[in-house]
């Protein structure tokens, strides 16, 4: 009989130190390895591999000859604990000591695994071979998971049906191992004999080779296009009435980047044959003293722009540019409105033009602004591009909900012609590297079997397409930071890429970058970011990444962690499309077969797009079908020592008045795991995303990590009673262990799925009365009720104030009602209105009451000297102080209430749920805002802690 240990992650995790880390890990922008090439939404490398970890290594509880009680596997389990903590932080990401720390672990539960088990043909071989499973991510996407696990030991196997993605995992766990500590073969590297004599680890040869034939072709560009991207003179006249212009006079600035302004016809009939800006700001500067803004100067039918320093006279008109404050522009010469169809019309008959606005050089303290001048449109008209992109782009990406396509019919009409030529020039430059490399290579003594990556190679021939393919990767860089839908940011001084956000959004005043120079959006900065990011990646064992949907990835037994997709979010293979057109041009001949088909498989992608399956019902059947045979393959796939783990970051935000809160993403996606054969060990809720994404009620900070076992053939039916038993005994328990661990309550009603369904998965099958299965809709519904009332139960920890301040707030908000209501409501709630006043929370004025808002509540409050402390006081005091800017002051009052703070949290995640449901956006904010920020401020109390000596008599009622 085989016999598996319960892992680590299925009965505890470190989730305060893994959130922090993950957290933490998002700032990094500087060698971290999702900057070697964008993809959206990646799962934090911390998460990734503190998840892998626990999902290997067996739970003190799965060894009671070693760990006998209860106190001894606790104690266990804190030192697993720690060596995750040490394994989550980013300064640990490369140290060999900390890794092998974990990987030992991981053998330790291996070799227990194997040594009972010893008669299981696939566990003695793995054994008798010394080599551990090998992991498995079927939607590799940007390649966090496979990386970690590869990082932990194991081989990695990464597939994925989208190209981009699976050049992204190559780059990460198959090319590194290749060629781990070998010296680079450029010939400046290899002619600097100190240079050459340091220990090359890791990937730090071919980092340096990275960077080495990344300025070659960079040289080789500006010596073909250089021409393109003139400086700027800073002349006697340009310098009049600029002080700032005056010590810069005779001197030559490298322009930064060019500002432009789309342009249509007048639709003003005098003015029909004028091309008209659409501007949405004229601001180009808003740092405090170092003000900056294009003033346009009309002149009878024509304009021009020029630049001036300081605050703008009219500040809203030179921030609004020509947009209208209801939308649409405004003729810049006449006033008349310029709505947003006719512009679409205008694009799309090719009227659209563009017009220079600025020109931003480096100067010798910063940014210069200057005007457009005739040398600069004149380098810009000389560009005529050989090659454009003719990939169809969805256009309705570059508008808004009426599908405008404002003339971008193909991916090649995101780019000006300067930047078509510079992008068609480096992108062909790679294949003329390749050649200098595979020469370089074999001179400096690379045997070469003339096998390339495709080919299986590792000699000179393949290390020449490993170069080429990171080299393809800082073009693809560059194209992010090169077409029109990048914007200047006044408040930075920078550029913003195309993707900052996951789509493709109009832009009216782009900014253009100089990609042969060295800012922000430049060749020389993208092919640093990926040898800094490659620095960084730890070779491991061999890693293979291929081109698979999950529906018919091959089957082989393997550790599987995977991130699929979340229903209906929006196809990454349509935004990757953007990236694939050049990274096809530079790397087809690299690897022919990926780069076959002329844009991203889209068919199979297995996302519930309405567009592109002719219905929401249609699109819904097919994620269905897909995901569950998907999941049946994960499943048949799935080592069976080891728990398979998920993530998935879908917000449930439909409602229904009989069936209560669900979500057709969640129950879809649930349905296709239990249909698969799964049942639910465990859920953790992980702060992967970025914490921007919070910004509103209807978005995530977390993942939710699912933990899944085969389900059990012995399972019992159940009817919906036990089922709603269970719920009722169980979901406030693992409710009171998620806020423990400082769930985000924007996240909790995600979070309390995994318990809920926990128990649904545990039966064979849920009848109802009528002897008809309980849907996994039905089932989410239940769950989202007890999880209402569960938290309506622990309004009897609050004290009488804060339990009628529940109701008052649920009803009115801080809105102003009857004095006579209020009270009526004080009888039930065993207070009175008088005493709520007295407590400090609520005005009662001419027959009217208000609960008061936190910015109106007194800014010396000590709760040591309050002879009346309530809990609503201390949440929305809490509040005040960290609106003000200040988890400081917030950490003070903790600090003198002590223990009494803890309820505070309870409230405000039921003040959340209250304001959600009610949509009060803005009030929802501040409460999950004090939740997120709790861990902080505990930790700062703790160092401010002082003894009370008074103690007010709290939560009493009366």
């Amino acid at each position: 009989m085989t016999t598996f240990h319960k892992k680590l992650i299925e009965v505890a995790l470190p989730l305060e130190a893994i959130n922090k880390a993950s957290a933490k890990e998002k700032s990094i922008r500087q060698g971290h390895p999702s900057t070697l090439h964008l993809w959206w939404a990646r799962r934090p490398l911390a998460a990734a591999r503190a998840v892998i970890f626990a999902q290997m290594v067996d739970d003190p509880s799965a060894h009671p000859d070693l760990f006998p009680t209860e106190k001894a596997q606790e104690k266990e389990r804190q030192r697993l604990f720690r060596i995750i903590e040490d394994l989550v932080q980013w300064e640990n990401t490369t140290s060999e000591v900390v890794l092998e720390r974990a990987r030992a672990e991981i053998w330790q539960s291996w070799r227990a695994a194997c040594a009972e088990n010893v008669d299981h043909p696939r566990a003695k071989e793995l054994f008798e071979r010394h080599k551990l499973p090998s992991f498995h991510d079927p939607f590799a996407g940007g390649g966090a998971l496979p990386l970690e696990a590869q990082r932990l030991g194991l081989e990695a196997y990464a597939s994925d049906l989208n190209p981009v993605a699976v050049l992204i995992n190559k780059a990460m766990i198959e090319i590194p191992p290749k060629f781990a500590g070998k010296p680079p073969v450029n010939p400046d590297s290899r002619k600097d004999k100190e240079l050459f004599r340091k220990g090359w680890h890791g990937s730090q040869g071919l980092a340096e080779d990275v960077r080495h034939y990344g300025g070659w072709m960079r040289n080789e560009a500006e010596k073909r296009i250089g021409h393109l991207y003139p400086k700027i003179e800073v002349t006697t006249e340009l310098a009049k009435g600029r002080s700032d212009l005056k010590p810069l006079v005779g001197k030559e600035l490298t322009v930064i980047a060019w500002l432009w302004a789309r342009t249509v016809k007048s639709p003003n009939p005098a003015f029909r044959k004028v091309d008209v800006p659409l501007v949405s700001t004229f601001m180009l500067c808003t740092k405090p003293g170092k003000e900056a803004y294009i003033e346009p100067l009309v002149e009878e039918s024509e304009y021009r722009f020029t630049v001036k320093i300081g605050k703008p006279k009219d500040i809203e008109a030179t921030e609004n540019g020509t947009k209208l404050s209801g939308g649409n522009f405004r003729c810049l010469l006449s006033g008349v409105p310029i709505p947003y169809g006719y512009v679409d019309d205008e694009a799309n008959v090719n009227r659209m033009g563009a017009r220079l606005m600025a020109v931003i050089a480096e100067g010798q303290r910063g940014r210069v602004y200057l005007p457009p001048s005739e040398t600069m449109a004149a380098a810009v008209s000389t560009a005529k591009p050989t090659w454009k992109p003719d990939a169809p782009s969805r256009g309705t990406w570059a508008s808004n909900a009426q599908g405008r396509r404002y003339g971008f019919g193909t991916f090649g009409d995101y780019f000006t012609p300067r930047q078509l030529v510079a992008l068609t020039t480096l992108s062909d430059l790679v294949q003329e590297m390749r050649e200098r490399v595979k020469h370089d290579a074999a001179a400096a003594g690379l045997a070469d079997d003339n096998r390339g990556l495709a080919a299986s190679g590792s000699a000179a021939t393949a290390y020449a397409d490993s170069v080429g393919v990171y080299l393809g990767i800082a073009v693809d860089k560059a194209a992010d930071y090169n077409s029109t839908i990048c914007r200047w940011i006044p408040g930075g001084e920078t550029l913003r890429n195309t993707f900052g956000r996951q789509a493709l959004p109009m832009v009216w005043d782009y900014c253009e970058a100089n990609i042969l120079g060295s800012a922000t959006g430049s060749f020389d900065s993208g092919y640093g970011q990926v040898a800094k990011a490659l620095e960084v990646i730890v070779p491991g064992p061999p890693g293979v990444a291929f081109q698979s949907d999950a529906q018919s990835v091959p089957v082989c037994s393997r550790v599987v962690s995977t991130d699929p997709p979340y229903y209906n979010n929006i196809g990454y293979a349509d935004l990757s499309d953007f990236f694939y057109v050049w990274l096809r041009r530079a790397l087809k001949p690299v690897f022919p077969d990926l780069f076959a088909t002329l844009a991203v498989p889209k068919a199979e992608e297995l996302v519930a797009c309405s567009y592109r399956h002719g219905s929401k019902e249609k699109a819904e059947v097919f994620f269905l079908g897909g995901m569950t045979q998907a999941m049946h393959r994960l499943a048949d796939q799935a080592h069976p020592a080891f728990p398979v783990t998920i993530y998935y970051a879908f917000k449930q935000a439909e409602s229904d008045d009989d069936e209560g809160t669900t979500s057709t993403g969640w129950d879809t996606f649930l349905d296709a795991l239990i249909r698969a054969g799964f049942a639910i060990t465990g859920t953790w809720p992980m702060r992967t995303e970025r914490s921007a994404r919070s910004s509103g009620t209807n978005t995530l900070a977390s993942s939710i990590i699912l933990v899944c076992r085969a389900h059990t053939t012995i399972a019992s039916t159940a009817t919906r009673r036990d089922f709603l038993t269970a719920l009722k005994a169980e979901l406030p328990v693992a409710l009171k262990h998620l806020q423990r661990g400082n769930i985000a309550p924007v996240d909790l009603a995600q979070a309390a799925i995994g318990p809920g369904m926990g128990i649904y998965t545990r039966y064979a099958k849920v009848l109802d009365a009528g002897g008809q299965q309980v849907s996994v809709r039905d089932a989410l519904a239940l769950i989202n009720q007890v999880l209402d009332e569960a938290l309506a139960e622990q309004e009897g920890d609050f004290d009488a104030e804060s339990r009628w301040a529940l109701a008052w707030f649920d009803q009115s908000g801080f809105e102003v009602g009857q004095y006579g209501v209020a009270e009526t409501l004080s009888k039930a709630k065993n207070t009175s209105v008088g005493g709520m006043v007295d407590a400090g929370i609520l005005n009662s004025k001419g027959g009217k009451v208000r609960l008061l808002r936190p910015n109106e509540l007194p800014k010396h409050w000590d709760p040591a000297t309050d002879p009346r402390l309530t809990a609503w006081e201390i949440v929305h005091h809490l509040i005040r102080t960290l609106e003000a800017g200040s988890e400081g002051e917030a950490a003070d009052l903790v600090a003198k209430l002590g223990g009494k703070a803890e309820v505070a949290r309870e409230l405000a995640y039921r003040l959340y749920m209250m304001c959600e449901r009610k949509k009060r956006t803005q009030e929802a904010l501040s409460y999950n805002g004090l939740v997120q920020s709790w861990p902080e401020i505990l930790r700062l109390s703790r160092d401010r802690a002082t003894p009370q000596t008074h103690q007010a008599q709290m939560f009493t009622q009366e």
